[in-house]
């Protein structure tokens, strides 16, 4: 029953992030003078409506979205002659690029706002690969593994404790190399031999201890993903990873606008890196590994967000939900019709245009012929249906993995 009512919750919230988008396009188009004949949730045939000033809003049976209907998007769209002044491709070009920038930008808002909840009520996860480094449990340093990956009995102490480290030290560097995590650090001690010089922070201060090497026989993994037998450093102690920042309600906002700044660098690469992920999705759908890395559908969002809230992990429920309002804002702005940075390039495309035509001496043209550029519109719509059927299909017969 918890997975079931998480499902729905997220889909709610899916639905009330295209729908908060689309009330920026509303609004923003209201505020500029342009006529906006309707607002809805949802497609298909009408549940609710009421009119109110020149805008009905409403709601319609199919909970598959929104839209938000602006008098004169194109001049193909029929108008009533007492509001054609108000129709949006009679406007100045600042005015259609608010309304159209609006619509992502809501999604940007929503996003930070949940991303400061996220930060007042649990901490927001470290992912920018750079972590806070602490020592942990410190034990006799195994000489070998055996065949089942244990390590073989070994006895006496530390040579991490013995030289002077402390559990919940903050490690800084191994041999003056300043690692971004604990992987890295590991790798300069297993690298290292005779000793190796630990700088740590203790009680604000920075020290640097000298410790021991010992060369024992680990598993190592090979950049072809295969695992070998080697001889490597090791100093008796575990190294764990700060994976949670925390924050005061004073220090709340600043670290989401950082974080914020970090996870729209990722999601705008995740976004580039969309084409290439074409292999790795139909890989999973005919019997192959599904890689972590590869997107999700709607669906596939739906029910990782239903598994976090039968789990409990309402902190992962709430990153999911802000990182795919990040993700609809800055796909929403790829210069391609139907999206809205395809009708911000179109206004780019005829501000250009006429500024040539002036100093040429020429009249300014009117705007974009949208009937022109329908093929390749509908060339976008096929591609982006084909990727999103993949998805769909990834996330049914070999969903990602996350709990």
């Amino acid at each position: 029953m918890g997975f079931i009512l998480g499902v729905l919750l997220f889909a709610v919230g899916l639905l009330l992030s295209i729908a908060w988008h689309e009330c920026g396009h509303m609004w923003a188009a209201q505020r500029t003078g342009m006529l906006v004949r309707r607002y809805f949730i949802g497609f298909g045939p009408t549940i609710w409506s009421t009119k109110r000033g020149d805008t009905e809003y409403g709601l319609k049976w199919l909970p598959l979205g929104g839209f938000c209907d602006i008098a004169g998007m194109t001049t193909y769209d029929e108008i009533d002659p007492r509001f054609e002044h108000r129709a949006m491709y009679r406007q100045k070009a600042w005015k259609r690029l608010v309304v159209l920038l609006a619509g992502p930008m809501q999604n940007f808002i929503l996003g930070f706002v949940l991303i400061v909840i996220l930060a007042l009520t649990a901490g927001l996860p470290v992912i920018s690969g750079k972590t806070e480094v602490s020592v942990g449990s410190m034990a006799c340093v195994a000489p070998s593994v055996q065949p089942n990956g244990d390590l073989t009995p070994c006895s006496g102490g530390s040579p991490a404790q013995a030289a002077g480290l402390r559990t919940g030290d903050r490690v800084i560097a191994v041999n003056g190399d300043r690692g971004d995590n604990s992987g890295e650090l590991v790798a300069a001690i297993q690298k290292a031999t005779g000793s190796v010089a630990i700088t740590v922070e203790r009680d604000g201060r920075e020290q640097t201890l000298t410790v021991p090497v010992s060369q024992v026989q680990r598993p190592v993994r090979n950049s072809d993903g295969t695992t070998t037998t080697a001889t490597v450093g090791a100093i008796g102690v575990g190294l764990g990873d700060k994976s949670i920042n925390e924050y005061s309600a004073l220090t709340a906002v600043p670290g989401a606008v950082v974080f914020t700044g970090q996870l729209v660098a990722r999601t705008w690469d995740a976004l580039l890196s969309l084409p290439q992920k074409v292999g790795a999705l139909w890989t999973s759908v005919t019997g192959g590994e599904r890689a972590a890395d590869t997107p999700v559908s709607v669906y596939g969002a739906s029910v990782i967000g239903g598994q976090a809230a039968e789990r409990g992990s309402w902190s992962f429920f709430i990153f999911l939900l802000a990182s795919i309002n990040f993700f609809l804002g800055l796909f929403n702005l790829v210069p391609l019709l139907p999206l809205d940075g395809g009708h911000m390039a179109l206004i780019g495309y005829e501000k250009g245009r006429n500024a040539v035509r002036r100093r040429l001496g020429k009249a300014a043209k009117g705007p974009v012929d949208y009937l022109k550029l329908m093929p390749a519109t509908y060339a976008v719509l096929a591609v982006m249906g084909c990727y999103m059927v993949l998805t769909l299909s990834a996330d049914i017969i070999n969903p990602i993995k996350v709990f």
